[in-house]
């Protein structure tokens, strides 16, 4: 097989992954309690995994709260743009995974749009999303981890370069941003 048709797989192995874990996996009690979440991420963009053009990435997401998740699954919007001018928007699902009450494995999956700027040039403005964030949960559920993603088109273009990026991401309780609590 190419390297082309193992990431196309890898990726639908993922969503796959991601959907028999939401059903399999016992949720903690305190996850039903998990608000909408506003997530800030930091890093770069083409440095692991590849050799790749390289680019500082800054993301900002919204996570639906408990009242749009079905079987563990909330949607998010998000967008990433780099410091050489690409941007990706995208629509996706993501479902945790509680360790305990403070250890949080966050798996997601999105399809948006992508312009490479004066960046990389990912084969097609279509591209696929799928990551992995591993966070530590606060006493007011606000959440610091690491979050590596991989961008793809899945083989719709004519070339599929892909390119991963590496972010700290902050999630903040959308709720609290406008209450005092």
């Amino acid at each position: 097989m190419t390297p082309i048709r193992l990431a196309s797989l890898g990726s639908a192995f993922f969503v796959y992954l991601l959907l028999a874990l939401s059903i399999v996996v016992p949720v903690a009690s305190a996850a039903n309690e998990d608000p909408a979440f506003i997530k800030l991420g930091a890093g770069d963009i083409g440095s692991c995994c590849a050799d790749r053009d390289q680019a500082g990435a800054f993301s900002i997401e919204y996570r639906a709260g408990p009242d749009l998740e079905l079987l563990h699954i909330r949607p998010s919007l998000g967008v990433l743009g780099t410091t050489d001018a690409s941007i990706y928007g995208w629509f996706g699902l993501s479902g945790d995974i509680f360790f305990g009450r403070r250890i949080v494995l966050n798996l997601g999956s999105a399809v948006g749009f992508y312009l490479d700027g004066e960046g990389q040039d990912l084969g097609h403005v279509l591209e696929f999303r799928s990551g992995v964030e591993l966070a530590w949960r606060f006493d007011n559920r606000a959440r610091l981890g690491v979050g590596i993603t991989h961008l793809s088109n899945a083989n719709i273009g004519d070339n599929n370069p892909g390119t991963e990026t590496v972010m700290l991401v902050y999630s903040h309780p959308l709720k609290s941003l406008f209450t005092d609590k």
